[in-house]
């Protein structure tokens, strides 16, 4: 293993949700709703498909690695020098669902975007419960 790769941090995000994962899954996969609570997005839940997230910072270049509806979601996640692998995981539980995101792949040259990534995620996760609180 090399020293980049043994040095590689991971942002994890983990909540239980009040949801169905069908519901979670809606806003995870759909352009529409990824706008209101991530980044504006050309988005296709197809594999191999590339789009992009855009805010007023800048954007990402992504590309859509696995789609498990409604369990799993992986997508590449590049720009600015950061090269990394976000995943989505849905797990049913008696109350709604454990929703898990992971990004993978910070090196020591992205601690910038590691720390940026760390305040983010739950930022993002904040505004995810609020669109779907709002959807039927």
């Amino acid at each position: 293993m090399s020293a980049t790769a043994t040095q590689a941090r991971t942002v994890v995000v983990e909540r239980e949700l009040p949801f169905a994962p069908e519901k979670i899954w809606r806003a995870l996969t759909q352009p529409h709703l990824i706008a209101e609570w991530l980044m504006k997005n050309d988005f296709q839940p197809v594999v191999g498909h590339g789009f992009s997230l855009s805010a007023e910072w800048g954007a990402v270049n992504c590309e859509v690695l696995a789609v498990e509806p409604p369990t799993s979601l992986a997508y590449t996640w590049a720009g600015m020098g950061l090269e990394s692998v976000v995943t989505w995981t849905l797990t049913p539980t008696s109350t709604g669902t454990r929703l898990r995101m992971e990004q993978a792949g910070f090196g020591p040259e992205n601690e910038m975007a590691f720390r940026g990534a760390s305040a983010g995620w739950p930022r993002f996760f904040g505004a995810l419960e609020d669109v779907l609180a709002r959807l039927d």
